[in-house]
């Protein structure tokens, strides 16, 4: 598939520069189609009997087998949930954290994350977005570390294997903006989140979990999909693997939409993707402050000279999709595989003329 072919999947990005796939990533034709296909069926067929849920559970496993390819592992250590911040709920309340605990996260963080981690009542260290900082962080109190994987303020990539201590905690990690973004080494982490409504280019919602270790993990919020046998007081036999987190119903026009999402991905996606930020960074840092390090990950923020909520504005009426960080002085630009030269020169324009 050459680069043409492969980004014409995407109509929105005949008008725009789509930049900003780090809140929802531009969806793919065939997604579009195969969600109305699914939603045509229903309204002629109804949404009954042991065939459609049959087709339903087939489905759900099909996707779990293309979301463990993307993370380089097994099906049976994936979870089918709705979004980064269900995954996150699933792990913080599985280890049953809270008072007299202590958790260790970084000031770079979103609330997906740092939200369940506050809620559970254990004390939570806030730490530098450093790998040395927040290793030295760890205490003997220490259940948990917890971070994303690609920082969603500044793009910058953690090693998640320095996190990795003998005898240490578990490490919970964030996927949101590596998931189908940058090739994922899952060697660092224990459990790991993935936001498919991102860079997997899928409808919302959707998500995915990692769990390496199931029998390690309560299941502390079941679904009719966690179980594999109950009786009528509620009492369950968990289903094997991950399986017994998957967190609920999706739609049939979701499940549809995100399997035929998965499949549009190039084989050098993630190349491609490299190089693209190393070309808005190289375009940008002659006209703003860049604070995104080289060779992370494809997001890249900026201070703009003037106020960012303005320059998005006035970007977005020029075509030029981007985000700004509220609270940070930052804008955002995310560089997708599908991310082309003229995008990135209409960007730089635009800042150009601000």
């Amino acid at each position: 598939m050459t680069f043409d072919e492969a980004r014409a999947q995407f109509p929105v990005l005949e008008r725009l520069a789509y930049l900003n796939t780090g809140s929802s990533g531009p969806l793919p034709r065939a997604a579009v189609e195969a969600a109305q296909a699914r939603l045509e069926r229903d309204l002629a067929e109804g949404r009954s009997g042991m065939p459609y849920i049959e087709e339903i559970v087939e489905t759900r496993e099909r996707i779990r087998r293309g979301v463990a390819s993307v993370l380089g592992t097994a099906p049976e250590l994936v979870a089918l949930t709705d979004s980064t911040a269900r995954g996150c709920q699933i792990v913080i309340a599985g280890l049953e954290l809270g008072a007299g605990h202590e958790v260790v996260t970084t000031n770079e963080e979103h609330f997906a994350l740092t939200g369940p981690l506050h809620a559970s009542g254990a004390s939570v260290v806030v730490t530098e977005a450093d790998e040395e900082a927040i290793v030295a962080a760890v205490t003997s109190r220490t259940r948990l570390i917890a971070v994303s994987h690609v920082l969603w303020t500044t793009g910058r990539k953690i090693d998640l294997a320095r996190l990795r201590l003998p005898e240490g905690p578990p490490v919970l990690v964030d996927g949101a903006q590596s998931a189908g973004a940058i090739g994922v080494d899952l060697a660092g982490a224990d459990f790991y989140t993935v936001s498919a409504q991102k860079w997997l280019c899928a409808p919302e919602p959707s998500g995915a979990l990692f769990v390496r270790d199931p029998e390690r993990l309560r299941v502390t919020l079941p679904s009719v999909y966690s179980q594999q046998g109950y009786e009528a007081d509620g009492s369950f036999v968990p289903k094997d693997g991950a399986r017994r987190f998957d967190s609920g119903w999706i739609g049939g026009p979701t499940l549809a939409g995100l399997e035929a999402a998965l499949g549009v991905h190039p084989e050098w996606r993630y190349d491609a993707a490299a190089a693209t930020t190393a070309r808005c960074r190289e375009l940008l840092a002659p006209l703003v402050e860049v604070v995104t390090p080289r060779g992370h990950g494809t997001l890249v923020s900026f201070r703009p000279a003037g106020d960012p909520a303005e320059l998005v504005t006035t970007l977005a009426g020029q075509g030029v999709l981007v985000r700004e960080l509220p609270g940070r002085n930052l804008v955002r630009v995310s560089c997708g595989w599908w991310t082309s030269e003229d995008d990135l020169r209409r960007l730089a324009e635009g800042v150009v003329a601000e």
